[in-house]
Parts: structure tokens; C-alpha cells; sequence
């Protein structure tokens, strides 16, 4: 029998999010709401389900974890929806209950959370707030605590400060004797998970709270609060790389994902944003206006400014922009230059190569010590089929010049410009392919 499994509650509608997308597929960074919950149970334990009542939850979670979905059809309360997921969890000797929207809880915490659930037969998360407002309160009596709602709290309950987090940790025995004895007499007709411990108390269970970080356990309801939470993590990201060593020139219009990597001595510009698994080497600087996402950039990379970098890398000493677009499988070889006006496609540019300017490389590959003319394009799409470009070593591209791909430059070779290249150049060979100059005499007279 496993010892831990986590169940993900995200099957609530989120209605006051006004949009017609479920409240935990709403972005924070550079990821989903939900993304954040699943990684952090998934770094305790592969023993995790999600609750869901959306298909587009289900095919969004399906399609990047090896999780189990479980559904809510019926949308009856938090006490219903664990209820529903028993056959699921009755295998485990622990159950840990968390929200599918806190993203800002972190690893450490929920290790220390279920750790400290482990005396207990049911520990719930709280937070201490100096405005606890509409929260249910957390009153402890003698070894035991029970969760009094704000509408039902007395003058003094209403004055407590530590309130219900709303995730939880049980032992599934003890759950089993009391998950059937909530019932949905209530103003709203539904099954609250909270009622359970009151039962736990009628049974001498022992419950207890653990108390959280206030700033790791806030929710989203509504896009106000999504915009909150999404500058606080912010926030907190910007702080760690500082502290590493990093400088950011302005930290209001900086963006950095929670999964990038960035050495010490990197330099990074005003309005940047860093993405995905992106991954910065020491004494690089990332320009104004560049948009990084999975992008590894080496040693003393001058990203000059305004450049886009999807899933490609730059070597040591490489140089980009402005004005850029590098994607799908790129790579700028050493000491090799891409300029403004360029975009590159699942294209290798060689050390020392260069592609300065109004140019598109599209399944290429260009050796090392290659000059690109402005204005010359591998036109490697067929219509049907994307065909390479290979560029050998110490040529020399004469501004535009089409390659019509699949084709071959042997090292040492030229193109002369305005060429269209739809043949291979042998080695150390020039290649034009241009109709011949016609000069009409006087025709400017003759048209008038």
C-alpha cells in the first residue's frame, strides 16, 4: 500500500474569473494556475489525482501529466467531492487535500505541512492575518480545534487571527468514520469538507492546525486577485535572482519564469521576458524588449535588444539583434552574429559566420566564416515538403539571394547577388543565376 497520495481539488467553475476558460487554466507567469499545485505535489509524491467537472481541464492535464484525472459531475460541496474520489484514496495510509489554485505555496512548505500531519488524524492549513475579514476562524480547545464561519462566529471568535487555509491533511482510517456523516444542511445545499471536523471531535480524533505563510496561501477568485498573485511571484522570482547575483536594471518592468536559470553577472535590460527552461551563462546581456522562452544563452552573449528566442540556443560570445526572430531549434555557433531585420528557423549559424541583416534562414546550415548578404532567404518550403539549405565553410552570399532548397554550397564558394540558386555550387566556385542586364535606349522619351 502506498503511504501518501494527494488529491488536487480543481473542479470549481471559478464564475467570478468572468471568463469562459476554468479559473485554474488562468496564466500566473508563464504557466497555469494549476501548473504550480501538480508540480509542487508531484516533488512529494507521484501519488497525485486531480478533481475536475471541465474537459478542458482534464485534456490540459492529461496531455503533460502521468496523473489520474477523477471527476466531479456534480458540483455539491468540497465534503462531496472527496467523498466521490474514496475508492482513489482509500488505498493510502495518508491523504493530503490541496486547492488547484495556490500557486504560491512552496515545496518546503507542503513537506513541512504533511510532515507534521503524521501525529494527527487530520491537520488542517491556516494562515495568521491582521485582517481576517470573512475568513472561517480557527478556535482550539484543549487537544483538539474546530472551524467556526465568520456568520456564526461570536464578538470574541471574530476577533481570532488564525483562519482556515482550506487544505488538509488526514489519515484515511480516521477519514473513512466520519466522511459519510456531513450533510448539506446549509443555506447552499452542499457538503463541506470542514464538517468533518466536528465529527473528528465527537470521536476524540486528534486535530490540529499547521500554521502557513499568509502570502503562500492566497487563492484567486477573480482576475484582480490573479493580477495580485501574478506580481507577487513575480516579485518574489526577481528578488532570487538579485540575491544570486544577477542585475536587473528595473525590476517594475522585468518578467522571469519560476523554472529559468540565471548565473551571476548577467545583465538583463528594462521590459525583458524570460520564459520556460530558459537558462543564462555568466557576463550575457539580454537587451530591451527581448522576449525569451526556452532559450539557452552561453558565456558573454550580447543580445543587443528587441529579440524574440524560441527553443534555441547562443553559444559562447554570440550576438543577436535587434530586431530578431530565432526559433524552433536554432543555433548561433561562437562568436557568430544574427542582426536586425533576421529571422532564424531550425538553422545552425557556424562560428564566426554571420547573418547581419533583412534575411530569413529556414532549415539551414551554415558553416563557419559565412558572410549572408542582406536580403537572401532559403526558400526551404515546397508546399509540401521543408527541405535544408547547407551553406559550407568561408562563403560568401551576395545580397539577395534565394537558395531554393534542397541545396548544396560547397566550402570556399560564392553567390553573386540577385542569384537564384535552385542548383549545388562545387567548392571553391561562384554561383549566378540571373537573367542578363537589357538597357533600352530613349525609352523614357517613347512612354511620354
Amino acid at each position: 500500500m502506498s503511504n501518501t497520495g494527494v488529491l488536487i481539488m480543481a473542479a470549481g467553475k471559478g464564475t467570478r474569473m468572468k471568463s469562459a476558460h476554468p479559473k485554474v487554466l488562468h496564466d500566473v507567469l508563464d504557466k497555469k494556475l494549476i501548473d504550480y499545485v501538480i508540480e509542487n505535489a508531484l516533488s512529494y509524491t507521484q501519488n497525485v489525482s486531480v478533481l475536475v467537472s471541465s474537459d478542458e481541464v482534464s485534456e490540459y492535464i492529461t496531455n503533460k501529466y502521468p496523473i489520474k484525472i477523477l471527476w466531479q459531475r456534480e458540483q455539491l460541496g468540497t465534503g462531496h467531492a472527496v467523498k466521490i474520489c474514496c475508492e482513489w484514496w482509500s488505498d493510502f495510509k495518508n491523504l493530503i487535500v490541496l486547492n488547484g489554485d495556490v500557486p504560491l505555496m512552496k515545496k518546503s512548505s507542503l513537506k513541512n505541512f504533511i510532515d507534521s500531519s503524521l501525529n494527527y488524524d487530520c491537520v488542517i492549513t491556516s494562515f495568521i492575518t491582521e485582517n481576517p475579514g470573512a475568513y472561517g476562524r480557527i478556535v482550539h480547545e484543549s487537544n483538539n480545534i474546530k472551524i467556526v464561519e465568520f456568520k456564526d462566529a461570536s464578538d470574541d471568535e471574530k476577533k481570532i487571527k488564525e483562519v482556515n487555509a482550506g487544505c488538509y491533511a488526514f489519515k484515511v482510517k480516521s477519514l473513512e468514520q466520519v466522511i459519510n456523516l456531513i450533510d448539506n444542511n446549509n443555506a447552499q445545499g452542499e457538503y463541506y469538507l470542514p464538517d468533518v471536523l466536528k465529527f473528528m471531535n465527537q470521536k476524540n480524533m486528534r486535530v490540529n492546525s499547521f500554521i502557513m505563510p499568509e502570502l503562500e496561501m492566497l487563492g484567486v477568485n477573480n482576475q484582480e486577485e490573479l493580477t495580485n498573485i501574478n506580481l507577487i511571484l513575480r516579485d518574489e522570482i526577481l528578488k532570487k535572482h538579485l540575491s544570486n547575483g544577477v542585475n536587473i536594471l528595473d525590476l517594475n518592468s522585468v518578467y522571469i519564469g519560476s523554472d529559468v536559470e540565471i548565473d551571476p553577472d548577467v545583465k538583463i535590460m528594462p521590459n525583458v521576458q524570460i520564459w520556460g527552461k530558459s537558462k543564462i551563462l555568466s557576463g550575457s546581456v539580454i537587451g530591451s524588449g527581448s522576449i525569451l522562452k526556452n532559450a539557452v544563452i552561453g558565456h558573454d552573449v550580447n543580445i543587443i535588444a528587441y529579440a524574440v528566442i524560441e527553443n534555441s540556443e547562443l553559444k559562447n560570445n554570440s550576438k543577436a539583434g535587434p530586431f530578431i526572430y530565432i526559433r524552433e531549434n536554432s543555433c548561433l555557433e561562437k562568436n557568430s552574429f544574427a542582426g536586425k531585420f533576421v529571422e532564424l528557423k531550425n538553422t545552425i549559424v557556424g562560428e564566426n559566420s554571420k547573418v547581419p541583416h533583412l534575411s530569413y534562414m529556414g532549415d539551414a546550415v551554415l558553416g563557419h566564416n559565412v558572410n549572408i548578404g542582406a536580403g537572401s532567404i532559403t526558400c526551404n518550403y515546397d508546399g509540401k515538403n521543408k527541405n535544408k539549405t547547407h551553406i559550407g565553410n568561408n562563403c560568401f552570399v551576395g545580397s539577395d539571394t534565394m537558395f531554393i532548397a534542397p541545396v548544396e554550397i560547397g566550402d570556399d564558394s560564392a553567390t553573386a547577388a540577385g542569384s537564384v540558386i535552385t542548383k549545388d555550387i562545387p567548392v571553391n566556385s561562384l554561383g549566378v543565376a540571373r537573367e542578363r542586364q537589357i538597357n533600352i535606349n530613349d525609352w523614357s522619351k517613347r512612354k511620354k
